[in-house]
């Protein structure tokens, strides 16, 4: 047996349903467009991209089009709010996708994603040196159909976004696939203090991170 890791995700209350009859939760591309709403247009690329990278790295089920959004510390974790819950995990760490979340903010705006601070001042000045008034190439079509090549250099900096500097729980988040029964170790419901109902676990092997 792997190891296990503590994976902790708040869902909308509505994926009780699908838990209780399928013994599983997953994503749909869908909930991820109605999430954004207007803007979902200039989100889903990213999301798309991220899904095809991160299934190379950990295979999704074939039903899956999305990953679900994961934190790894309790400390950190989103909080039960009206009309959601959180599914606390003990799941096989190689069923975990982690990166940087702070970098990922790079990826959702189609930007080049530069591996460090002196990285970044020379892709600026080379695109200042190039003519190109801003960074965001990405954003308009003309510039996307006339520099393919500039294009690829910021789709390639995307795969940084798996490299992680710093493992801290400020910045990694951890995605998965689908939520399973047997890896589920507790609903926490909107008024339940998530810290409380964690440290009273049985956290042998589990820092409480």
């Amino acid at each position: 047996m792997g190891e296990k890791v503590r994976i902790y995700t708040r869902q909308n209350d509505k994926t009780l349903e699908q838990f209780n009859r399928d013994g599983r939760v997953i994503n749909d591309r869908r909930y991820v467009e109605k999430h954004f709403g207007d803007i979902a247009p200039l989100f889903m690329e990213s999301y798309d991209w991220f899904t095809r990278e991160a299934c190379k790295m950990v295979p999704k089920p074939e039903d899956v089009h999305a990953p679900i959004w994961g934190s790894i510390s309790v400390k950190n974790c989103l909080k039960p709010v009206d009309n959601t819950v959180i599914y606390i995990l003990e799941i096989d760490k190689d069923k975990v996708v982690y990166f940087d979340e702070e970098k990922w903010d790079y990826v959702l705006n189609r930007l080049y994603l530069p591996l460090d601070k002196e990285d970044e001042k020379k892709y600026l000045e080379d695109l200042a040196r190039k003519g190109f008034k801003n960074r965001f190439l990405y954003a308009d079509d003309n510039l996307k159909n006339k520099f393919p090549l500039e294009i690829r250099k910021i789709r390639d900096s995307w795969q940084r976004v798996f490299q992680i500097d710093n493992f801290s729980i400020l910045n990694v988040c951890g995605n998965i696939w689908e939520i399973n029964k047997e890896d589920v170790v507790k609903i926490v419901y909107p008024g339940e203090d998530i810290l409380k109902i964690v440290e009273g676990m049985d956290n042998s092997g589990f820092e409480l991170i």
